[in-house]
């Protein structure tokens, strides 16, 4: 008897998903629990299992297409049941075969689709490693694996070279949309990358978004943060800048709560958080995504440092939860690897501010020492605050920022905070 599977419920406020490939074909036998597609919601990509062991008889919905939630997108059968198209191939067969007379010559050319047993189908590769593959118009099924149990890797990716391996029998990907015209390349825009330009058009159209930038010495911070050194890395810690900047935030929230709030658009009323949930923007293969440290306000600074790295890790590596994605109040961006003087970033939607995280660098400044006036050298760097101006004024984000940088320049009263 057949089974419908209709998309599940991934998670709390998710109703639809984008198909990014199925990860087995019509006819294809799986195993409960056995991955069968990859779905990317505006949050999170997952890869949905199998509910039942069966044949599968039929998919529903193609790389690209969006689906909802309790749609059917796969139709199970028993094992050694014939697939709805083998049983086309079939009537077609014994159709031509009427019509041919003899029969002989129908029967030898019909060919019906290939019955593979159990994850033959399947190609093992982490989403950060698909996206890279359908950027560069890589079939996955032609790449030898050498990672674990034959994983494709990116650098798989990167060296292989069309013909080098013998394709697999593989259903069609987005890869496959790529075209080539007039020496350009064109790539449908797709999964996680159209959620994010969603997103943040939605953004820039709901929230009037302003911006105010300042600048910080970050002289003593540097010069604190180099005492700490030896003491994390004994602890095992990575200790970046961004955890002392997360704890400076978490003081200014607390200060102007504003700024920590969310706009009720239905009931136009302004929803104060009572946690700090601190969202960190992190640059990945398929684009940037924000995971978010939960209750950040009641957590040492080592902690935040080591749950940094460990989100940042599990982001590039595609591993994150949907919990791991949702219930931020205020983000933080950091391009300060990448350098430039400042960028004003687009708030998280519904969040109403956002700061950015600039570069730490030495640059000449006047500074009044002794009474007399001085060009000394400091470790400068700029805050870039971009807010929703219908909930949050000029003069709160300045007062904000200042707040912000008061603890930055002064580490001792930071400490004093933590």
């Amino acid at each position: 008897m057949a089974y419908e599977f209709k998309l599940p419920d991934i998670g709390e406020g998710v109703h639809e998903g984008e198909i990014v490939q199925w990860l087995v074909q019509q006819g294809d036998f799986v195993k409960e629990d056995q991955a069968i597609v990859e779905v990317m919601t505006d949050k999170v990509t997952a890869e949905i299992p199998a509910p039942v062991s069966g044949v599968i008889q039929e998919l529903r919905g193609k790389a690209g297409e969006v689906i909802t939630v309790g749609s059917v997108i796969a139709v199970f059968g028993e094992a050694g049941a014939s697939t709805a198209s083998t049983e086309k191939a079939a009537e077609a067969s014994a159709n031509d075969s009427k019509t041919n007379g003899n029969g002989r010559t129908a029967t030898a050319t019909m060919t019906a689709p290939s019955t593979s047993q159990g994850n033959v189908g399947k190609v093992l590769a982490a989403p950060a490693t698909r996206k890279l593959a359908r950027t560069l118009g890589v079939d996955l099924s032609q790449v030898t694996g050498s990672g674990p149990r034959g994983r494709v890797i990116p650098e798989d990716i990167r060296k292989f070279q069309p013909g080098s391996a013998a394709p697999a029998s593989r259903p069609a990907t987005s890869a496959a949309s790529v075209i080539l015209s007039q020496g350009q390349r064109r790539v449908p825009m797709s999964g996680l990358r159209r959620k994010i330009a969603e997103h943040l058009v939605k953004s820039k159209h709901t929230a009037p978004h302003f911006a105010y930038v300042e600048e910080v010495d970050m002289s003593r911070l540097v010069a604190m943060r180099e005492e700490l050194m030896p003491l994390a890395e004994a602890e095992g810690v990575k200790l970046s800048y961004l955890p002392f900047v997360m704890k400076a935030v978490i003081a200014g929230l607390r200060k102007y709560p504003i700024l920590n709030s969310q706009l009720d658009e239905q009931t136009q009323e302004l929803v104060y958080k009572h946690d700090i949930n601190l969202g960190v923007a992190v640059a990945t293969e398929q684009g940037l995504i924000v995971p978010v440290i939960k209750q950040a306000d009641h957590k040492s600074l080592f902690t935040l440092a080591t749950e940094i790295k460990t989100l940042a890790e599990k982001a590039r590596n595609g591993k994150l939860t949907l919990d791991e994605l949702k219930g931020g109040t205020f983000t933080l961006t950091s391009i300060g690897s990448i350098g430039g003087l400042f960028g004003v970033p687009i708030i998280n939607y519904p969040e109403v501010a956002i700061l950015g995280v600039n570069k730490i660098e030495k640059r000449p400044v006047v500074r009044t020492i002794n009474g007399q006036d001085q060009i000394v050298i400091r470790d400068m760097m700029h805050l870039s605050i971009s807010c929703d101006h219908r909930v949050v004024d000029g003069a709160e984000a300045a007062l904000f920022v200042k707040e912000v940088i008061q603890y930055l320049e002064n580490p001792t009263r930071l400490i004093a905070a933590l």
